[in-house]
């Protein structure tokens, strides 16, 4: 008789999804108070889009494919490489190597992250009420952007600054995703509450 033995394998790695979240809450928001006319574009702004929203990201979606999340690795990997593709179409031109993007050109870039964003948003339908709000908001804001660049000469400050608004409020939504999970992990309880996992 043969005797078979089972050997289970116990995931004791962190969590990287708040590690995603607040990268891209907190450069997010300070993108968009900018946006939202509290200060010129500056170096800070690009910095944080650099290190923290794009390779931070990069790094926790990494992370994500080792804990076999395909959502988390496709939506951080993806953001992060956003973060340092807006900090280069904003550089690159600097250099003078290449020109930068027209009104048309940003419209498209903007729109055609809104449209994956809105699937990704789909998929948050399975997950819970927190990350619902920070897709749901970063889908507005990627098509509030898009039609202010397609409609540049029409657009007023106004709506401007109520895009930025609106980005600040995304922002804020994923820095609270990320410090909810952080704060109930270490209670061992709901501190801040994410919403119900949606069944099925």
């Amino acid at each position: 008789m043969t005797e078979s033995n089972t050997i289970q394998i116990k995931d004791t790695t962190a969590n990287p999804a708040p590690l995603g979240l607040l990268a891209f809450g907190m450069t997010t928001v300070l993108l968009n108070l900018h946006n939202a006319g509290f200060y010129e574009l500056n170096s800070m702004v690009l910095a944080m889009g650099i290190f923290y929203g794009g390779i931070a990201q990069v790094i926790a979606g990494a992370m994500e494919w080792k804990k076999n999340n395909t959502f988390g690795t496709t939506a951080f990997t993806s953001y992060g490489m956003f973060w340092l593709t807006l900090v280069a179409l904003v550089l690159l031109p600097k250099t003078g190597a290449i020109g930068a993007p027209d009104d048309n050109a940003w419209a498209a870039y903007l729109a055609i992250w809104g449209l994956f964003t809105a699937v990704m948003f789909v998929g948050t339908l399975r997950l819970n009420h927190a990350l619902q709000v920070v897709f749901g908001t970063l889908t507005l804001l990627f098509f509030l952007l898009a039609y202010e660049h397609f409609n540049s000469a029409g657009v007023s400050t106004g709506f401007k600054h109520f895009t930025g608004y609106e980005g600040i409020v995304c922002g804020l939504s994923a820095m609270y995703a990320g410090l909810a999970q952080v704060l109930n992990e270490l209670a061992r309880r709901t501190v801040l509450p994410l919403g119900p996992v949606q069944a099925g």
